[in-house]
């Protein structure tokens, strides 16, 4: 019963944070912030493999989110809606870094193994092999697998056919997929 009480007085406190900060109240900005900062870097460090351009484009994205803070209609989660604002940025990052290349490749192939994902890899280890992919495979990936979007809304973010996401979606499942079974078997050989 405690615990309901605490979340939800944490969840009136937060929209009572965004009602100041909208009026430009630096100090609820500023506890928005410290409350949001590290999975807002998470999100950002998904797509973007140096952490010092993974902080920028984080502090950009809170620029974006208090100069729009009026446009947030308490739809859905406010750090839904910060995480968005993160993703968008991190592409936008890494498409002005001219980093990202999407294959031309249409061709939907189901992935049988997908979800077959080896549960004994540190997740350190796991970011570090998503950190490998190639960038256009990487954004899908995190996108679909990591923040939840449909591929018609991957497509339409990254101007790109839905075939296309799908297809790097799939090639990205198999790479990591390839990658997590010899991290496994070199990890089994050296226990046995």
């Amino acid at each position: 019963m405690t615990l309901l009480l605490k979340v939800i007085q944490l969840h009136k406190n937060e929209s009572v944070l965004i009602k100041k900060a909208v009026n430009q109240n630096r100090e609820a900005q500023h506890v928005l912030f410290e409350m949001h900062a590290p999975k807002m870097l998470s999100v950002c460090r998904y797509y973007i493999k140096d952490i010092h351009h993974a902080e920028e484009v984080m502090l950009n994205g809170f620029f974006k989110v208090f100069t729009n803070l009026n446009s947030f209609k308490n739809e859905g989660s406010f750090e839904g809606w910060m995480r968005r604002i993160m993703v968008r940025e991190s592409i936008s990052f890494l498409r002005k870094q001219k980093n990202v290349e999407f294959s031309v490749e249409d061709i939907l192939v189901h992935d049988q193994h997908a979800n077959n994902m080896i549960t004994n890899i540190e997740v350190s280890q796991i970011q570090e092999i998503i950190d490998e992919l190639p960038e256009g495979y990487k954004i899908v990936f995190n996108m679909y697998a990591i923040e939840g979007y449909k591929h018609h809304e991957i497509a339409k973010m990254l101007n790109i056919t839905e075939g296309t996401s799908k297809s790097q979606l799939y090639k990205a499942r198999k790479m990591l997929q390839d990658k997590l079974e010899k991290i496994d078997k070199s990890t089994s050989y050296g226990t046995t």
